[in-house]
């Protein structure tokens, strides 16, 4: 039964991309696209053409249409069942729909949804005082999206520069890493080495520098301007493919950044909340950042909110008025955000990450070098790089991969990403390496 639902899943794909081909005059109107009874639900095809007509084209998904989502699984409009390899980019660390999670969020959802920061709620200083002790910083400025934690430490490294370090007014420079991914923001682009997302937007953002990943020599020349206000890095850089460090590249920052009175911001947006092994991927090697950017898993999935904990020196530089958000810190998601730490911590997800990404990375060096070169990550942040060749590339590995009951991404051409929610258990993990292992050797 099985296969024969995979078998017209394929057939379907199949006939997508045939009817994708033809010259547009061709192609037959659809109706069918915009139907919403639920007696003739949509199929996958139908899903992806309304999408298409109706929808901006700035993302390139697999070619899959999902209706729910539980634990370390989705399903598809048709029934089939796959291991989610992405975790939508980290962001369902704790699996999807995780129970206590989306109770705090219906739970607060119908008593009180927005107040704006205009007013005092019941609940922004319960997250507040949570999320600082568990964490460690006097301060927390709390945001929606990933991005917003970038833009707002940049602000702040900024002002702290000014009015703290001494820098002469708008001269303020932030140093960050070749290949770093922090969003697509005018401010994020204007730090990017990706020509796909700065290529055909500028002029760029005055005041940001770069020097290579993993190169202690430049950055230190980089932090001895004395203009310098921070250097803002991922602990392992996930965009650019799962790039893991030299042992001792953070403890170096950290040394570095202090020696030059630079601030260092760890962006920890995908790194953090247990991904990596650690609570946040900064512990591996015991040090502390001046100011921690946190967002994705920091709502298990279920809601926008981003974070920004730093201490009284460099927060309050700002003051009211200065910089905010209508939506953030709204109870909803201060009320999930702290349900989805909890989670963390009580289902110990950081310490199940580190084992199973052992169990993972060491199977996964068993596969062929001539179809996969490398294998590397920490914890359950992980990516294989594939040898392209004219019968395969990382793409067609990974709709092989779906084919078979996995979802995965490439990133950078040759690069799969691999990254299940937390909750993943070992009996889980050893079927998805042998799915794995099973698409390799297909090819």
């Amino acid at each position: 039964m099985n296969r024969m639902i995979k078998l017209r899943c394929s057939l379907r794909y199949t006939a997508r991309a045939l009817h994708q081909n033809l010259p547009s005059g061709s192609r037959p109107a659809s109706t069918a696209a915009s139907k919403t009874n639920t007696e003739h639900p949509l199929t996958p095809e139908q899903i992806f053409a309304r999408e298409d007509k109706h929808g901006a084209h700035n993302y390139h998904p697999l070619p899959v249409a999902l209706e729910k989502g539980k634990g370390i699984y989705v399903w598809d409009v048709e029934g089939n069942r796959y291991y989610d390899f992405l975790s939508a980019y980290s962001a369902v660390n704790q699996g999807h729909c995780h129970p206590k999670i989306i109770a705090a969020l219906n739970a607060q959802a119908s008593k009180l949804t927005l107040t704006s920061r205009a007013f005092y709620n019941n609940v922004l200083g319960a997250y507040e005082e949570y999320i600082t002790n568990l964490f460690g910083y006097d301060k927390v400025l709390p945001m929606n999206t990933g991005v917003e934690s970038g833009e707002t430490a940049c602000k702040l490294a900024r002002r702290w520069a000014y009015t703290v370090k001494g820098v002469p007014k708008n001269k303020a420079k932030i140093i960050f890493a070749n290949g770093n991914f922090w969003g697509r923001t005018m401010a994020a682009i204007s730090s990017s080495t990706d020509p796909s997302s700065y290529e055909g937007f500028g002029p760029f953002m005055p005041g940001f520098d770069l020097v290579p990943y993993n190169d202690v020599p430049s950055l230190e020349k980089a932090l001895q301007d004395p203009n310098t206000a921070a250097f803002m890095v991922e602990p392992i850089q996930g965009e650019a493919g799962v790039v893991v460090p030299d042992p001792g590249y953070l403890t170096t920052i950290r040394e570095l950044c202090t020696k030059y009175n630079v601030l260092w911001i760890a962006d920890e947006v995908q790194t953090g909340l247990g991904r990596t092994g650690r609570r946040l991927a900064v512990d591996h090697e015991e040090v502390r950042p001046d100011i921690v950017l946190l967002g994705k898993a920091l709502s298990g999935g279920t809601y926008p909110v981003s974070a920004v904990l730093c201490d009284d020196e460099i927060m309050l530089t700002i003051k009211p008025g200065e910089h905010g958000s209508t939506f953030g810190g709204n109870p909803i998601a201060c009320q999930v955000a702290m349900a989805a730490l909890e989670v963390m911590e009580e289902e110990r997800l950081a310490e199940n990450a580190q084992r199973m990404g052992e169990l993972l990375r060491s199977e996964l060096s068993k596969l062929p070098k001539d179809i996969v070169t490398t294998v590397r990550g920490k914890g359950l942040l992980n990516a294989i790089i594939i040898k392209e060749t004219k019968d395969y590339d990382a793409w067609k590995v990974c709709l092989r991969l779906r084919d078979n009951g996995l979802l995965a991404k490439p990133t950078h051409g040759d690069i799969i990403r691999l990254a299940p929610p937390l909750t993943i258990n070992e009996e889980e993990l050893h079927e998805c390496v042998e799915i794995i292992q099973r698409t390799i050797m297909s090819f």
